[in-house]
């Protein structure tokens, strides 16, 4: 088979490849005696022993509160009340996570219009992919092959010796 016909080759086949995304992630909460985050992957999948760390609104960068999600990707925790703002959570596993903020105002959860739980998606790594990103990444694919076959179909510099000596 000819370089020309295995390029060919790899190019169709990429055409027919589904596309590959990271995990995105999605941060639940609800309102019990305390805060319950529930995080699951983009498809429904629990986050299983995911790393929580809690931060609160008056030191928002030393964690207030570290732990684990279990089985079922929830983790549990009871804020002070007194302490009224944004309270940051961010539940990391093997490099897949993201981070929500839950407002506290006056010891009750603001849930902005919203009843019994509210829900709110964060996708840290994936999302819908604009036209212009997806053809950018086709295009590096497909350049990506382009310049692998042409490495293999070099000659090396001991056949081009060889062939000149004769």
């Amino acid at each position: 088979m000819k370089n020309w016909q295995i390029l060919l080759l790899l190019g169709l086949n990429s055409l027919t490849v589904e596309p590959v995304l990271a995990h995105g992630v999605k941060i639940e909460y609800g309102q019990t005696a305390a805060i319950i985050i529930r995080a699951t992957y983009d498809d429904g999948t629990p986050m299983v022993k995911g790393q929580a760390v809690v931060y609160a609104p008056d030191d928002p960068t030393t964690p207030w509160l570290k732990g684990m999600t279990d089985e079922k990707g929830q983790f549990t925790f009871i804020p002070d009340r007194e302490i009224s703002g944004n309270w940051d959570v961010k539940v990391r596993l093997s490099g897949h996570g993201s981070i929500i903020s839950i407002p506290i105002t006056e010891g009750v959860i603001a849930y902005e219009g919203k009843e019994e739980v509210a829900r709110i998606e964060l996708l840290s790594i994936s999302r819908d992919l604009t036209p212009l990103q997806k053809i950018v990444m086709a295009a590096a694919g497909i350049w990506g092959f382009i310049g692998t076959a042409l490495f293999f179909s070099r000659n090396s510099p001991s056949n081009q010796q060889s062939t000149n000596r004769h």
